[in-house]
């Protein structure tokens, strides 16, 4: 969605208030969780939703 909008890490995370190093993160999957309001303003900001930019992995044991 980044490159959709032709926006950087740096200025998405400028414009919803998280650290680049958090929303590195985020992006490469490595989170274990998000909150709702982190997920809220990143869609906010990308003019998605939230099934655009999450995908579910399964756990291999």
């Amino acid at each position: 969605m980044l490159a959709k909008r032709k926006m950087k890490l740096q200025d998405l995370a400028d414009r919803i208030d998280i650290t680049v190093q958090n929303l590195s993160i985020l992006k490469t999957g490595k989170a274990k969780a998000i909150r709702f309001s982190t997920l809220e303003s990143i869609c906010e900001a990308l003019d998605c939703q939230p099934g655009d930019i999450l995908e579910f992995k399964k756990d291999v044991l």
